[in-house]
């Protein structure tokens, strides 16, 4: 029987996403304070909603799972201080998830799949590549130096003044970002690739958008314009902006893969990759992505764009593959804490660079991408 678990969200999920909306457009970001505040004004009635829809009560609950790391500290103390009571009250088995572990093994609530299985995590706050072994069993292979490319696109979005644009007054960044960019020309602003010299599996996107940021001042003085008004070339710029992310993900992924497999790590034979987190319902980047997938014998599977952002079900899912495995189930919570930065599994990226494997040139259908 599938053991039942309570649910709910920490870090920028349902209350998050529902009640900062508003004040999300009007700040450009999540203020941890302001979210701490709508966390705590409304855990319990969200609690209370999720039992009522579920028709479960707390006393039928097999377990508690709730995030601890990683996130906004402010966050992650409000929803782990409710978990705890609960726990205490009714004497519930507790088990703190890994977020990013809660993004990585999703797919296996949608799909059939088995381990192991390359995971590409592609959000606002983090992207990492990683090979799930089990569960709570990964092995880093790499993950950003800096921001992350949600973060990025939304940084762009911002300096460009999309909410200014009448396509987008209601769009968030990166979602306007690749409106624009479908009826832009991405060829009339090339930008270099991050990290091209490093044959390793790590990311960067500041150098990125700091070159995005250049063009846009060139432009604005081209134009006779100042900061925040909405340039002519805009969807040019969002399409170049949009390429070079998606270029740059898909060449540490193909390195990845490559890693994979002459480790051993993964079968040629039936290997997939597994891209989850807000970014990956891009869909120009998961398009490169498939195609990337495709040229190397491997599948790709995404879980469905409502499972991609951050939600409670990845938690209550994280809980159960854990229940079931018998990991990480706490029967006193003594000691236990959130952690607003932490690593996920075993870190092999430097072993990654010391293979310093080549990417080679991308066949010719997916040249176009990674130009």
């Amino acid at each position: 029987m599938t053991p039942v678990l309570l649910w709910w969200t920490t870090l920028a999920t349902f209350w998050e996403k529902r009640c900062t909306v508003r004040r999300k457009s009007i700040y450009s970001g999540i203020i941890p304070v302001v979210a701490q505040q709508l966390h705590r004004e409304n855990i319990e009635r969200v609690v209370k909603e999720a039992l009522s829809v579920s028709g479960v009560s707390v006393p039928e609950l097999a377990a508690i799972a709730t995030t601890v790391k990683p996130g906004l500290a402010l966050s992650l103390e409000v929803g782990l201080q409710h978990s705890l009571n609960l726990v205490s009250r009714y004497q519930k088995p507790f088990i703190p998830v890994h977020h990013m572990e809660a993004h990585a093994l999703t797919v296996r609530l949608t799909h059939r799949l088995d381990f192991p299985f390359l995971v590409l995590l592609l959000s606002g706050g983090h992207c990492l590549l990683a090979v799930a072994q089990g569960v709570s069993d990964f092995l880093l292979l790499g993950q950003s130096i800096d921001i992350a490319p949600g973060d990025m696109l939304d940084k762009v979005a911002r300096r460009l003044s999309l909410r200014k644009h009448l396509e987008c007054r209601s769009m968030a960044g990166g979602k306007a970002i690749e409106h624009l960019a479908q009826t832009g020309n991405r060829q009339q602003h090339v930008f270099t690739l991050p990290m091209q010299q490093y044959r390793n599996c790590h990311f960067s996107f500041s150098g990125l958008q700091n070159l995005v940021n250049k063009v846009i001042i060139q432009k604005e003085k081209e134009e006779g314009i100042q900061e925040g008004e909405v340039l002519s070339c805009v969807k040019d710029i969002a399409a170049a902006a949009q390429h070079a992310v998606a270029a740059h993900i898909i060449q540490r992924t193909y390195r990845a893969m490559l890693f994979c497999i002459k480790n051993s790590i993964l079968s040629s034979k039936n290997a997939t990759l597994v891209v989850s987190g807000g970014v990956a319902s891009n869909q120009y980047i998961r398009k490169g992505l498939q195609t990337l997938a495709d040229a190397n014998d491997f599948a790709l599977l995404c879980p469905p764009p409502r499972l991609c952002t951050d939600n409670g079900v990845m938690i209550a899912w994280n809980g159960i593959e854990r229940l079931r495995a018998g990991l990480g189930v706490l029967h006193s919570t003594d000691g236990i804490r959130y952690e607003p930065k932490a690593p996920l599994g075993i870190d092999i990226s430097k072993r990654v660079e010391e293979d310093s494997i080549k990417v080679p040139k991308l066949k010719k259908k997916i040249q176009w991408l990674a130009s």
